[in-house]
């Protein structure tokens, strides 16, 4: 796992806390050995604790753009009802690394 995810893990677990995360986890190159610290953009696969629709999307959308922040980066964060394809989520499920469960 890359650096920049291990240097900031009480970040991420406070965020984590705060929009309402059951799990989080970094798959793609920020999980592997192919991460480029100049070009990379990081991808989390979120899983939310209970959440009314209204809430939903403003949570969602402030804990992306608070990841874009910490990591300084672009943020991918994909939900798992999301993910449609079989082959990312093969994919996914080979790479991913959990960064924090509630």
């Amino acid at each position: 796992m890359q650096t920049i995810i291990t240097e900031n893990q009480e970040q991420i677990a406070e965020l984590c806390r705060q929009h309402h995360v059951r799990s989080l986890a970094v798959f793609g190159s920020a999980a592997r050995d192919d991460f480029d610290p100049a070009r990379s953009d990081v991808d989390l696969l979120v899983e939310f604790g209970p959440l009314s629709d209204l809430e939903y999307a403003p949570n969602y959308f402030s804990l992306l753009r608070s990841f874009d922040r910490l990591f300084g980066r672009r943020v991918d964060m994909l939900t798992d009802p999301s993910i449609r394809n079989p082959y990312l989520r093969k994919s996914i499920e080979c790479d991913k690394v959990y960064l924090y469960a509630a």
